[in-house]
């Protein structure tokens, strides 16, 4: 969690909870950690995990089951990948726009595109 970013707490979460499903990290029938257990563990009140949770399941990716959790549906990384996607690709447009605006070539915006596409060599 990030406190001083402009992002609403309740929104990283979910945002960093969908980049778990889409990358395979968190998988069909997995369970979420309790709500008080995730609250300690990324340091925000249990009420912001609870309204995570909640969009999460608006979104389709969870369920809850009472008494037993909160668990990741069969569907849940298509939708994750498309919902991480579409708030991506928003976000580079913008970044690429205001490169643009500032005078910056097109070629040097692919190359350094091109530049995070290549594997890290450890």
């Amino acid at each position: 969690m990030e406190p001083d970013d402009t992002v609403p707490p309740s929104q990283q979460l979910v945002a960093a909870l969908l980049d778990a499903i889409a990358t395979g990290a968190l998988t069909a029938g997995d369970q979420l950690p309790t709500v008080r257990a995730l609250a300690n563990e990324v340091g925000v009140n249990a009420n912001t995990v609870k309204k995570s949770y909640r969009d999460l399941q608006k979104l389709g990716v969870v369920y809850g089951r009472n008494g037993r959790g909160v668990f990741v549906t069969v569907r849940a990384r298509d939708v994750a990948t498309a919902v991480r996607l579409a708030e991506t690709l928003v976000d580079f447009r913008k970044a690429a726009s205001l490169a643009m605006r500032a005078g910056h070539v097109e070629t040097l915006l692919l190359d350094e595109l091109r530049r995070l596409t290549v594997p890290v060599s450890s």
